[in-house]
């Protein structure tokens, strides 16, 4: 058995009138994992996961889920992937048990009472079990498309954007669920604005931008690999401008003068610091603190799809 539940070969869409929404992408998730992938609106995100779960035809190229092909197999492997959409679609006049139980047997399962109150009680969702959809709060509403999602027992499982416009409850509950699933075996998928939780959450992350994966990578190594770290000195006194016998090394004022700031890659055998250091001296620069930090993924997100534009 191979460890990638999900092989995605050369997919890629073309609109008609040329558009193109996604360009060849090669991605393989390994079986367990949580999978990030970043971008901005517009990047091709929603495009990849739909033609994933079968919502969009794609141009080129093929899916394997677990081995068998997506548009061959579709009604097998549909039965093993999950979705839970950006927009609150749902049957307004349905109660929450009623929906949530016809989504686990529309995949053919059976009528499993145990397991959908489990599930219902995890999302906070068994006391409103006989509410109407209609009636329910947009938070509340994003619950019900998790269960909805989750109701047939998935393998793999797409969370597209689900924090965006949730509130802080939610978005608790569900990343505590999100680390149960994975326990359990549950192959997991995420688009996310909320970089922070990318990398709080993931295992590997990907960026794409402009319908092209720019980047894929195991979350420490890239952190390692492009995160740069920011000397700040606090400054004895302040300067105006950088002086110029420092130009080498390209630092910044910040701070209005009190802080002088070196951006060095700490992966260098030779971070520049220990001579940059001795220059200040040299200089008359004195200053009463220093400290060092690392850049977030969301710097080097921010980088990525800068340099791609």
């Amino acid at each position: 058995m191979s460890d990638d539940l999900l092989r995605i070969e050369g997919v890629s869409k073309t609109y008609k009138g040329g558009v193109v929404a996604l360009h060849p992408v090669d991605l393989a998730i390994r079986r367990g994992e949580i999978f990030a992938l970043l971008g901005p609106n517009g990047a091709g995100k929603t495009t990849l996961i739909s033609i994933v779960c079968g919502i969009v035809v794609p141009s080129a190229g093929r899916i394997l889920v677990d081995g068998e092909d997506a548009v061959v197999n579709y009604r097998q492997v549909r039965r093993r992937v999950g979705l839970v959409p950006q927009e609150l679609s749902t049957d307004a006049f349905e109660s929450v048990l009623a929906t949530v139980t016809f989504s686990r047997r529309l995949f053919g399962r059976s009528g499993h009472s145990a397991y959908i109150e489990e599930l219902l009680r995890d999302l906070s969702l068994w006391d409103k079990r006989d509410a109407k959809i209609k009636d329910l709060s947009g938070g509340m509403k994003r619950r019900v498309l998790i269960a909805k999602a989750l109701a047939h027992e998935p393998d793999l499982l797409f969370l597209d954007e689900p924090s965006a416009g949730v509130d802080v409850s939610l978005r608790r509950d569900m990343w505590k669920l999100v680390h149960r699933l994975r326990e359990r075996g549950v192959t997991i998928i995420l688009t996310t604005h909320y970089i922070e939780e990318a990398e709080e959450m993931a295992d590997r992350v990907g960026v794409i931008s402009r319908g092209k994966l720019l980047l894929v990578d195991d979350k420490a190594a890239l952190m390692k690999k492009l995160g740069k770290r920011e000397l700040d000195l606090t400054l004895v006194e302040p300067l105006a401008a950088v002086p110029t016998e420092l130009a080498e090394w390209h630092p910044t004022i910040e701070n209005g003068g009190h802080t002088l700031r070196y951006v060095f890659d700490a992966t260098e055998e030779r971070t520049g610091i220990p001579s940059f250091l001795r220059r200040l001296g040299e200089l008359g620069i004195a200053f009463k603190d220093l400290e060092t930090s690392k850049s977030s993924l969301e710097d080097i997100f921010v980088d990525l799809v800068g340099d791609a534009k």
